[in-house]
C-alpha cells in the first residue's frame, strides 16, 4: 500500500538505508567489498543501475520499479557515505542541494515568476541552468554547452543533444534531402577506409555515420535511443525462437539453415503482430 513520501515511516526506512550501508563501510565489521569501493569503480554500477530503472519502468511493473529504484537509491547513499568518511559532502548536502535548484528552477511556483506554458517552463529552466554554470549571455559559448553534453551524457543522447541545439541557431540543413545526402556521402567515406585505411580513420567514419543518422532521426523526430532498444528486444526475440526451433547445437547449423528459421522466426513474429493488431487488443 502506498504511502506519502514524508510520513514517519519513509523517513525511518530511508534512514534504516543510511544505517546499513554505514555498517557496510564500516571497519569494524563492515564488507570487504563495499570498503574497497571508491567513486570511481562504483561508476559503472550507477549507470547500470540507472538504465535498469528506465527498463523496469518500461514494463510498468510497479514491484519492479520500486525493486530498481531502490538499487538507484542506494548508489547515491553509497556515494554520499563515501564522501562523508573524507568530509567532501554528506547525503545531507546532497538532499539540500538538490531541494535548492529544485526551488530555484522553479520561479513560477516558489516565486513570482508567470508563465503560460510548459515551453516557457523549459526555457526559463535553461536560462537558471546556463546562469548556474557560469554561461551568462557576455560569455556564453555554445560550444562549451556542446563540451559538457559529450562529457556527461551517453553518446547516443549527447550527438541528439548536439543536433538540435546546433540545429536552433542555423547550423541545419535546408530540408531532409540534404541530410540524406549527407548519409551517402558518410556511407561512401566509410567504405572507403574500410579498403584503404587505419582502424581510427575507419572508426571516425563510422562514427559520423552515426551522427548523420541522428539527424536524420531528429529531422523525422524519431527517438534513436528508443528505436535501438526496441530492435534490440526485437533481435533477442527473433534469436529465442531460432534456439527453441533448434534441437542440436547452434555451432552445428549452417549459415543458410540459421537464415531460414530467423525469416522463420521474423514471420511468425510479424503475423502474431497482425493478429494482436486485427483482434484490437490494447484498444478503448
Amino acid at each position: 500500500m502506498s504511502e506519502s513520501t514524508n510520513s514517519p515511516d519513509t523517513l525511518k526506512a530511508l534512514q534504516e538505508l543510511i544505517d546499513v550501508v554505514a555498517q557496510l563501510r564500516s571497519p569494524d565489521g563492515g564488507c570487504p567489498w563495499d570498503l574497497a569501493q571508491t567513486p570511481q569503480s562504483l561508476t559503472p554500477y550507477v549507470i547500470e543501475e540507472a538504465y535498469e530503472v528506465v527498463d523496469a519502468i518500461a514494463t510498468g511493473n510497479p514491484d519492479a520499479i520500486a525493486d530498481e529504484l531502490g538499487d538507484l537509491l542506494l548508489q547515491v547513499v553509497l556515494q554520499a557515505q563515501i564522501a562523508s568518511e573524507s568530509h567532501q559532502f554528506s547525503l545531507a548536502d546532497v538532499a539540500s542541494r538538490i531541494t535548492e535548484k529544485l526551488i530555484r528552477r522553479h520561479p513560477h511556483v516558489f516565486g513570482d515568476v508567470t508563465v503560460d506554458s510548459v515551453e516557457e517552463v523549459r526555457q526559463n529552466w535553461e536560462q537558471i541552468k546556463d546562469t548556474e554554470n557560469g554561461d551568462t549571455p557576455e560569455v556564453q559559448s555554445l560550444s562549451g554547452k556542446l563540451s559538457r553534453y559529450a562529457r556527461q551524457l551517453p553518446p547516443l543522447m549527447a550527438a541528439m543533444k548536439l543536433s538540435k541545439k546546433t540545429a536552433a541557431v542555423g547550423f541545419e540543413w535546408d530540408n531532409a534531402e540534404g541530410v540524406w545526402d549527407k548519409f551517402h556521402e558518410e556511407v561512401g567515406e566509410f567504405e572507403q577506409a574500410l579498403r584503404h585505411e587505419d582502424k581510427a580513420s575507419q572508426q571516425g567514419e563510422l562514427g559520423d555515420i552515426l551522427f548523420v543518422l541522428v539527424n536524420l532521426a531528429r529531422w523525422y523526430d524519431i527517438d534513436p535511443h528508443e528505436a535501438l532498444r526496441e530492435t534490440n528486444h526485437k533481435f533477442i526475440r527473433r534469436f529465442a525462437m531460432v534456439e527453441a526451433a533448434c534441437d542440436r547445437p547452434l555451432s552445428d547449423y549452417t549459415l543458410a539453415e540459421l537464415d531460414a528459421l530467423w525469416d522463420r522466426a521474423k514471420a511468425a513474429i510479424a503475423a502474431a503482430e497482425v493478429g494482436i493488431r486485427d483482434s484490437g487488443v490494447g484498444k478503448d
